[in-house]
């Protein structure tokens, strides 16, 4: 189902008439590919613009980049990175397979399961004070290439809960 939303969107993009309310006029493909040495028409290609709202996308990516810089430079660096792995075999999803199913074929199963663990986690670090009192922290989720979600967490301590190298 995420690919045929993905899949219409994209065309919904590639549209010319679309391209128009994305105003993506304001890029200079054809003229960037030239000066950039290019000199043959059929590889060339024609470009399709995508906006900065789009998941996943350069302008997407390069905007969730900044964002985090930004959150550096204002609030310093992250004190803790934690990695957080789904188990296909927590009790909370095996318990809830049918006979002769594995966890693989119940990826919304282990999606809901792991999004609440996500949070109960988040939740730990930030408000139950874990490593102590949290400042600022960003997180992400990837998907693995079997298909598993996993967090990446970076927590940036207030002042005082820093932790010092006390040698």
């Amino acid at each position: 189902m995420y690919i045929k939303i993905e899949t219409m969107r994209l065309d919904w993009y590639s549209k010319p008439e679309n391209q128009k309310v994305i105003r993506a006029d304001l890029y200079q493909g054809l003229v960037d590919t030239v000066v950039a040495g290019e000199s043959r028409g059929d590889r060339i290609g024609k470009r399709i613009v995508l906006p900065r709202t789009f998941p996943g996308g350069d302008r997407d990516m390069q905007r969730r980049f900044l964002d985090a810089m930004g959150i550096v430079q204002r609030s310093g660096k992250p004190d803790y990175f934690i990695t957080m792995t789904c188990n296909p075999y927590w009790e909370e999803i095996t318990e809830e397979l049918l006979p002769g199913q594995m966890p693989h074929d119940r990826p919304d199963l282990v999606a809901r399961v792991y999004s609440a663990k996500q949070r109960d986690m988040m939740d730990l670090l930030t408000k139950g004070k874990h490593f102590g009192e949290v400042a600022t922290y960003v997180h992400v989720t990837e998907f693995q290439k079997r298909g598993l979600p996993h967090e990446h967490i970076l927590l940036i301590m207030k002042a005082k809960k820093k932790v010092s190298d006390t040698r």
